[in-house]
């Protein structure tokens, strides 16, 4: 496959680095000279310097022979210029765009985003991806990482275990000895530096941060028995009233339990406009590290502080005040990567990382084919796949324990018509079954071929 993709910041980087890692021709195009060499140095990919809406450089880059145009650039309406171009000039097949400015996404049901008005196939929205992550977060109490797949019906959760975790020392292949009826696997494990797929005999280890597959009805049983408290989430305390605290806020209004909210915006205008935006939460304007605002916040009774402003340290150090002054669960946003390592040291609950979100949320849209969705993790060191089984596939009609998997591969739920299943050796998998996948990133290629998604991926 031949892709564009324009604007070589975090997430055209890291969609560069995973479609180039398996195989696609891909070709930047960024504004910024410097980004460009260093792509072309450290990536398999063809750079480009310049305005990525122009046609001559579209042009340059091969527009008229590629596949797919992906516009990831900071600007709404580059973006947006460039589908347009991409479609009238060049004919490009698919073209996906990054957008984030309000009023664009609220034209999503307008019929604006067509071919005989703006051609953009899909719009992904990085405040619409976190929102959605915070949101799994809080309904994952304890839980660092979390993500739906088989239709919400099953659950990928990040446990980080700690000495009071009653399976510690106990082999995974007796678990579901321990407990037959619990529909859950452990499909990775990070220990100390190393990121690994274990296997049967593999024991679990105090400080270990492991990834589970639960069917949903099963999270707080699975959660309660790696030592984690399902507990319910009645406050929530948010700092940072951007669209994205927004609209947590909103969604969190909409639930049901009523969940009580209240808002820290250090901005006064912009702590007024959510004000009247929101019905039931109390909004106040101020420093989120002010400890007398967050006394009056009633931290000390939060369930859980959501801290979501645009500044990693003020994030991280929110997070460490909250969880100080009593605060049962924190959670961080986190735009460098390179910080991750510090919420466990500084005993941060869970963290977001808006790059990892938006990445997952293209890879998704790219896989159209058999690919259902994707969601990276720990930066590209892994990743998990839920894909439906072809008739061509080389895992069609096979028992799981009889199945060619690489090492770095453990398989999670798998769905059957209507039922959602726990792996086991002695299980069929048959056409059209829904199986999801922890993939070591070095083992992507070989499990898409055993997928055969290039079948009818393009």
């Amino acid at each position: 496959m031949k892709v564009i993709i324009c604007g070589a910041g975090q997430v055209g980087w890291q969609i560069a680095r995973h479609l180039s890692g398996e195989g696609n021709d891909v070709t930047l195009i960024d504004t910024n000279p410097e980004l460009i060499r260093r792509a072309a140095e450290v990536l398999d990919v063809q750079g480009f310097t310049g305005f990525a809406s122009h046609p001559d450089v579209l042009a340059r880059a091969g527009a008229q022979d590629v596949d797919m145009i992906i516009a990831a650039t900071h600007s709404d309406e580059v973006n947006m210029v460039v589908c347009q171009m991409a479609h009238s000039m060049f004919r490009v097949p698919r073209k996906i765009a990054r957008l984030r400015t309000a009023a664009y996404l609220d034209a999503l049901n307008s019929n604006l985003y067509r071919s005989d008005h703006l051609p953009i196939d899909v719009i992904i929205s990085p405040e619409v991806e976190v929102a959605e992550a915070a949101l799994q977060r809080i309904e994952a109490p304890t839980a660092f990482d979390t993500e739906a797949f088989l239709d919400n019906r099953a659950r990928l959760l990040g446990l980080a275990l700690e000495e009071d975790c009653p399976v510690l020392n106990t082999p995974l292949r007796h678990l579901s000895d321990l407990f037959p009826s619990l529909r859950a696997v452990v499909v990775g494990i990070r220990r100390e530096q190393r990121l690994f797929a274990p296997e049967a005999g593999d024991q679990l280890l105090a400080g270990d941060r492991i990834y589970v597959f639960s069917h949903a009805d099963d999270v707080s049983r699975t959660l309660e028995i790696f030592g984690k408290s399902p507990g319910p989430r009645k406050r929530v305390v948010i700092v940072g009233a951007g669209n994205v605290g927004l609209s947590v806020a909103k969604a969190l209004e909409a639930r049901p339990d009523r969940i009580r909210v209240r808002l820290i915006e250090r901005n006064r205008a912009r702590a007024e406009v959510v004000a009247d935006e929101l019905n039931r939460s109390i909004v106040l304007n101020g420093d989120g590290l002010d400890r007398d605002l967050l006394e009056e916040a009633d931290i000390d009774r939060a369930d859980a502080v959501l801290v979501l402003t645009e500044d990693d340290r003020t994030n991280l150090l929110v997070s460490v005040r909250a969880r100080q002054m009593g605060c049962r669960m924190s959670i961080a946003l986190i735009n460098d990567p390179t910080m991750v390592p510090l919420t466990e040291a500084l005993d941060v609950d869970a963290w977001i990382n808006p790059r990892s979100t938006t990445v997952s949320s293209i890879l998704k849209h790219i896989r159209h084919g058999r690919v259902r969705a994707i969601y990276s993790i720990e930066d590209g060191a892994a990743e998990v796949i839920e894909a439906q089984v072809l008739s061509t596939s080389l895992l069609a009609g096979k028992l799981i324990g009889d199945m060619p998997l690489p090492e770095g591969v453990m398989i999670g739920m798998i769905r059957k018509g209507g039922e959602v299943l726990r792996p086991h050796p002695d299980l069929r998998v048959s056409e059209g079954d829904m199986i999801t996948l922890f993939v070591m990133a070095s083992d992507i290629p070989e499990v898409e071929r055993l997928l055969q998604v290039s079948v009818d991926y393009f």
